[in-house]
């Protein structure tokens, strides 16, 4: 088919599952188990489930959703936790405590507001709570920055949030990284299909990535989305201050790489409607080729930059975010001329620096850092682990899941 109109393409892009940017199960194997309470929340939900023995909460531990579109998802959020890798809820359970999974009316609002959830949920927590047992209150990626917020801003407030443990795991502390050729992408195609760069230019993506770009066209920078979340921040104090601060990365901290090397083809179109699309991951220096864009239209556009660092290779928890549009696009029926090569699927997603807040990845140097060589001082985290090797972002594994459980109270 070589006369495939902008309608056309509007139209079988519209039709087909949305290109949305996640990690883990999309669909769950099964439905979670019943909670034994469900906390209606200003702005979103709290699903509760007692440790063994427990008559009601005793000893709670709050985990935070993290960035998808859409409103939370129990069954996923179970099928993560639980079941795809190792049985962190389980374990939690087993040893005699609490799990209260915070969910959101829509995970891509902005952090700040999604924030005011995970504040109605520490005040329900501690009216509810059994004892005088201390909190432990974290997230997992956008959630570990959302309660990292909250607690600290209550301590502001002076608030007492009772909070013994704050934890995040794999959270992007000092920036996420989405490759800018596929962000250019989405909104390339934003006139026949506007899903992926709404996703894209959502409120919690834009604060949550270290660059961003809001139209195929423009430099790429922090957005002022950013900027603004991360002075109000800073009016928090950064960090709270009571509980105990730990992290979780699913990168290695010896400096190694996942071995994506930079400059290369990461989605290359084949078929007529995107012969000329080329996606490539990010290299250092000037004047840069990253994508070469054409979706329907004759024009190839160009997207090159300048002064970013080589990220999508850097150690870190990884996002098969060239996969995902790949797959999506060659899921279209063949006759449409949607069809591209897939030679790499996955690139770094919160660098290793990023998750222990040890640095901005901003350089090579910063991304490749030996971090299991750093002086403790050199993060703001009281304690943190990293992963023995690169992993899926946000990766349940027991390697990480038991060094977590023996640092809970």
């Amino acid at each position: 088919m070589n006369d495939l109109t902008e309608e056309q393409a509007a139209e079988a892009l519209q039709a087909a599952a949305a290109v949305l940017l996640t990690t883990g199960a999309k669909t769950a194997a099964a439905a979670a188990p019943a909670p034994d309470e469900t906390w209606p929340l200003p702005g979103g939900t709290a699903w509760v489930y007692y440790g063994e023995g427990n008559q009601g909460l005793v000893r709670p531990v709050l985990m935070a959703d993290g960035f998808n579109t859409g409103p939370s998802d129990l069954d996923l959020s179970w099928e993560h936790l639980n079941r795809r890798g190792y049985p962190l809820l389980d374990e939690l359970r087993r040893r005699r405590r609490d799990v209260v999974l915070i969910g959101y009316d829509e995970r891509s609002a902005s952090i700040l507001d999604n924030a005011r959830v995970a504040t109605a949920a520490v005040h329900r927590a501690l009216a509810e709570r059994l004892g005088g047992e201390r909190l432990v209150v974290g997230g997992f990626s956008m959630g570990g920055l959302v309660t990292r917020y909250a607690l600290a801003r209550l301590e502001t407030e002076r608030i007492d949030h009772q909070t013994g443990v704050y934890f995040s795991w794999d959270s992007p502390h000092t920036g996420a990284w989405i490759p800018l050729a596929l962000q250019a992408f989405a909104h390339y195609i934003r006139k026949l299909d506007d899903r992926f760069s709404r996703q894209i230019n959502s409120p919690a993506a834009q604060q949550l990535l270290w660059r961003h770009l809001s139209h195929w066209e423009d430099k790429p920078g922090p957005s002022p989305l950013r900027t603004d979340f991360l002075d109000r921040l800073g009016e928090v104090g950064n960090w709270p201050q009571l509980p105990r601060l730990l992290a979780l990365a699913n990168g290695p901290g010896n400096g190694c790489g996942n071995g994506i090397r930079p400059g290369v083809e990461a989605v290359v179109g084949k078929g007529l409607a995107v012969s000329g699309t080329d996606l490539r991951t990010q290299s250092e220096g000037d004047e840069r080729l990253v994508a070469k864009l054409r979706v329907v239209t004759v024009p190839t556009r160009e997207v090159r930059t300048s002064g970013l660092p080589d990220i999508d290779g850097a150690p870190g928890g990884t996002l098969e975010g060239f996969g995902v549009l790949a797959d999506a696009l060659n899921k279209l029926a063949p006759v449409l001329g949607f069809a591209v090569e897939n030679p790499i699927r996955e690139h770094c997603f919160v660098p290793a620096v990023s998750a222990v807040a040890a640095r901005e990845p901003s350089s090579h140097g910063d991304l490749y850092l030996p971090i299991d060589e750093l002086a403790p001082e050199e993060s703001a985290l009281d304690d943190f682990v990293l992963a023995s090797r690169n992993e899926e972002h946000t990766l349940i594994t027991e390697e990480l899941s038991g060094w977590l459980l023996d640092r809970l109270p």
